[in-house]
């Protein structure tokens, strides 16, 4: 078991026929992912042939959704457009919508938080790398060479740190069992509280590694829950040490407003709830290692 996608996925491709779909369709078909439909309201009835397999392209999700039974859906629209993209998927029910997109303003954004709120779908993203259970489905653009199918959780706000973390475990034998980039915007679908709850509940995950940075309270909330609910070790780390106050860094989130969402202030919150944080990115496995071993 894994959480939020597995072998059984059903995946539609919003964009697939764009630069950035078309090669991470491939990468997804390659790894064995069912990617079963894309979606482009100019090129539907037309097909897409992705490593010898030939993908049919519907003019809208609901279409896709109603011939194909897909249950996921993986959105490469460009920000102009995505919104729209998501509604789409929501209005057409899709239990899971991973949105890749970079750049989504964010007032879009309070709308689709909205709608959200009124529909059984679950979002990961925007700027998000996706989703990836090592050796089961990659619904994502993660490096999955350096992935190992395996026992621990990672959630993350940043996508490279994400990568760095899942290399570090695979370095030491130590496999991963979902891979979670939520995004680093200011507004996204599911939080770090979110997927630190799946992850507490799944009986094929041992431990979890959650990687945060400045900007917003996600994090604390998360750890609050372990402190409370929790029964397995959570260790973590929190990007942005040496931020400038009030400057925006490289992720639309990742911004200090206030005293409570700084690194240093992040650091004492998760402390204070006994969660051990790594001082450098380098640190994540020896940190896990301190609470955790297969």
């Amino acid at each position: 078991m894994s959480i939020l996608i597995d072998q059984h996925s059903k995946i539609v491709v919003c964009g697939i026929t764009g630069q950035m779909g078309r090669f991470h369709t491939q990468k997804c078909l390659a790894y064995g992912s069912q990617i079963i439909a894309g979606v482009n309201p100019d090129k539907g009835g037309t097909f897409l042939e992705c490593n010898a397999t030939k993908i049919p392209i519907f003019y809208t999700v609901e279409e896709a959704r109603e011939a194909t039974g897909a249950n996921v859906a993986l959105i490469f629209v460009p920000p102009a457009f995505a919104t729209d993209s998501i509604f789409e998927c929501i209005e057409a029910e899709i239990p899971l919508v991973i949105v890749i997109t970079e750049g989504i303003p964010v007032h879009d954004m309070v709308r689709v938080k909205a709608r959200l709120a009124r529909s059984s779908t679950r979002l990961i993203g925007p700027n998000s790398p996706g989703v990836l259970c090592p050796g089961k489905c990659d619904a994502s653009i993660m490096p999955t060479q350096v992935a190992l199918p395996g026992r621990v959780g990672i959630i993350s706000k940043s996508g490279t740190l994400t990568y760095e973390a899942m290399w570090q475990l695979s370095q030491h034998g130590i496999g991963q069992s979902t891979c979670v980039g939520i995004g680093g915007d200011p507004i996204t679908g599911m939080s770090h509280s979110d997927i630190v709850k799946l992850l507490s509940e799944d009986p094929e995950t041992d431990a979890i590694v959650m990687i945060g940075e400045i900007g917003g309270l996600s994090e604390v909330q998360a750890a609050e829950y372990v402190f409370k609910h929790g029964s397995k070790p959570l260790v973590a780390f929190i990007a942005g040490s040496s931020a400038p106050k009030a400057k925006r860094m490289g992720h639309a989130g990742a911004m200090i407003t206030g005293n409570s969402d700084t690194a240093a202030a992040k650091i004492a919150a998760l402390r204070d709830y006994h969660i051990p944080v790594a001082e450098l990115p380098s640190q994540i496995a020896q940190t896990l290692f301190t609470v955790y071993r297969p």
